[in-house]
């Protein structure tokens, strides 16, 4: 049976489970990467501005930390490869090199030593990736990359197929109010608090909750939550000294 066939069987069996809504095809999907591909961790997100990135869903807990971890670091081979609409290989090694903050919290709290990061293809080029993650012994080297390409090819199908249907229906698609990227969403609105509380743009206001966060030992959607329910006053985040522009 070939990758592919693979991969849509296990879609196929998830959904005539019933045991999944439609907000929760990312984390199908997901999982349905483990059925076809030699690999230990899977997760799709999408960015609709350079900073707004949205995690859809994710094959386990494992990896959903992966992906917090890489955007409260804000670098990683999954920008990486969104930016250039390119698949970035990362070794452990190149990982270590490239983004030592990401590595360093990688190997800190997950088992996953190796990324694939592959951009969504046709219309939704550019603005999502699929982050495969590999375990040791596995490693890069037992990704077929041509069939790691079929699948993600079938997953943009997938979403551009869902996003079609929706706006028919004049709705957005179901599978943008998974609730990894609801959880995200209080970062958006942290960034408001910290704008009207503390006179920082936008840009200075992430970059405060993500400092905040990485020395908290907390992720970024972790901390925006503590901002927003008031758990944790935006002036506990004030900056010492002046900040960027």
């Amino acid at each position: 049976m070939s990758t592919l066939s693979r991969f849509t069987d296990a879609i196929a069996a998830a959904e005539a489970s019933g045991t999944m809504g439609a907000e929760l095809l990312p984390e199908r999907l997901a999982m349905a990467c483990l059925a076809a591909l030699p690999v230990d961790g899977a997760g799709m997100s999408v960015l609709f501005a350079p900073d707004r990135r949205l995690p859809l869903g994710a094959s386990s807990a494992m990896a959903a930390d992966a992906e917090r971890l890489q955007f409260t670091v804000g670098a990683g081979p999954c920008l990486a490869a969104a930016a250039t609409r390119a698949p970035v290989l990362a070794s452990e090694a190149e990982l270590a090199s490239r983004w030592p903050g990401f590595h360093a919290g990688l190997v800190e709290n997950t088992d996953y030593r190796s990324v694939a990061s592959l951009p969504l293809a046709g219309g939704l080029a550019g603005i999502g990736t699929v982050d495969l993650y590999l375990t040791p012994p596995h490693g890069l080297d037992e990704i077929g990359l041509g069939d790691a390409l079929a699948v993600v090819g079938e997953i943009s199908s997938v979403f551009t197929g869902a996003m079609a249907h929706a706006s028919r229906g004049a709705e957005t698609p179901a599978w943008l109010d998974a609730p990894p990227a609801g959880r995200r969403a209080q970062v958006w609105v942290a960034i408001g608090v910290l704008n009207a509380e503390l006179g920082v743009t936008s840009p200075q206001a992430l970059s405060l909750l993500r400092a905040s966060a990485y020395a908290a030992d907390l992720d970024v959607d972790q901390l925006a939550a503590e901002v927003v329910s008031g758990r944790r006053s935006a002036e506990d985040l004030r900056p010492v000294g002046d900040l960027p522009d």
